[in-house]
């Protein structure tokens, strides 16, 4: 250990809009995780959904060793063979004709809205500009998905926003109905929201916002930053509700830990752009697309997909076992092990509290909202770390509760 970086130094140097926790992880193997001062967490984290796989997984390792013995970064002035193979791994597994890549979920949505606006503009009227979004919901930290989320916590106080975004309450047709018309561009949505509370779309809701957009010639946007690459069970969310948007966006698990992103959409879509239109210097690039191929071939497997459910079930037995101790958790949210356990309302703004408490006792999760604790694990934890985080766990609730 260094003796001069220490949770102290992060105060000064880092600007203030993080509140991390108190102890600075420097080791991860699988779902375990260890500090300077060499003490051991179990991690139902994953680095906010990110390492779908663990930390140091040695095929991700192998994938990025090799890599960085032939070819780091040349721009999109040039094209590389893991960028190609990787878009080909998604065009070939999901609706989609074309990919973007990027580095962050928030770039992938600026994309898909830019796209979205360029595509509405160009073929049908300048005027049609409006984008639907829903309360609750967040897609990322630029200006632009800032305010297409619909937490204006987010975005206040940063000057005059994007105009022609409209907020509704997520899953409410009649709100949609309310204030779609011929100037609606594109509907964005999160099939499950994930920072807003882990509020799963209905089937009937997302059928019927698909019609309505057909129906008005917008675009149906699906944010799968979170929600996708096996997070829920399938590869994408939206294969369990038959509905199929016209652009999605995915990052976080799709590099296993390694920061890549893509946009995916149709031909038809793809179509109105050209060159210089849009643009990253970063996305795509060799290295990203080589560990997010072999992440994406791991992930897009029967084994890891079929456990994903079998994981939740797991989670939620232990959780009611707390539960029936603490009477904690009201109600238990989201898809596959993008789970939420949403608190009694005598426990509600107190989320945060459960999650420091759970750092004290070395198990470490996060929080959906003041009111729901999150929890984004490794795809493929194994049950003896399940059970060793849940015993962790109950000691950090019972903290809480008698506190």
């Amino acid at each position: 250990m260094q003796s001069n970086v220490t949770r102290e130094l992060f105060d000064k140097v880092i600007l203030p809009v993080y509140a991390p926790a108190q102890f600075i992880p420097v080791k991860g193997s699988g779902s375990r995780v260890w500090d300077q001062n060499g003490e051991e967490y179990i991690d139902f984290a994953g680095g906010i959904a990110v390492n779908a796989l663990g930390h140091c997984h040695p095929r991700l390792i192998k994938a990025l060793q090799q890599q960085s013995e032939k070819l780091w970064h040349v721009s999109n002035v040039f094209t590389n063979e893991p960028a190609l193979s990787l878009a080909k791994k998604l065009i070939d597994n999901t609706f989609a004709d074309r990919v973007f890549f990027a580095n962050s979920g928030a770039e992938a949505n600026e994309a898909a809205f830019k796209l979205a606006r360029y595509y509405a503009t160009q073929k049908y009227s300048p005027y049609k500009t409006k984008i639907i979004a829903f309360n609750q919901s967040f897609h990322g930290r630029t200006f632009f998905t800032v305010s297409v989320g619909g937490q204006a916590k987010y975005s206040d106080g940063f000057g005059p926003k994007p105009a022609d975004i409209i907020h509704v309450p997520f899953n409410d047709l009649d709100a949609v109905k309310a204030v779609m018309d011929d100037h609606t561009c594109a509907v964005v949505l999160e099939p499950v929201q994930g920072e807003g509370g882990l509020n799963s779309a209905t089937t009937e809701f997302l059928t019927s916002v698909r019609a309505l957009c057909d129906e008005y010639k917008a675009l149906l946007v699906f944010d799968e930053v979170q929600c996708g690459m096996g997070r829920t069970g399938s590869l994408y969310t939206y294969q369990q509700y038959g509905v199929i948007p016209d652009i999605l966006t995915s990052a976080k698990a799709l590099g296993g830990g390694f920061p890549i992103s893509a946009m995916l959409t149709t031909e038809d879509i793809a179509s109105v752009m050209h060159p210089g239109v849009h643009g990253t210097t970063y996305g795509g690039n060799p290295l990203a697309c080589a560990v997010g191929c072999e992440a994406f071939d791991i992930i897009n497997s029967p084994e890891v997909l079929a456990g994903v459910e079998k994981r939740r079930a797991i989670f939620i037995e232990h959780l009611e076992n707390i539960n029936q101790q603490f009477n904690v958790f009201r109600e238990y949210r989201g898809k596959g092990l993008l789970l939420g356990a949403y608190l009694q309302p005598e426990y509600h703004s107190k989320a945060r509290d459960f999650l420091n408490a759970a750092a004290e006792c070395k198990v470490m999760i996060l929080n959906a909202g003041p009111d729901v604790l999150r929890f984004t694990p490794s795809l493929i934890i194994s049950e003896n770390e399940i059970q060793a985080g849940m015993e962790r766990l109950s000691k950090a609730v019972e903290k809480v509760v008698n506190s």
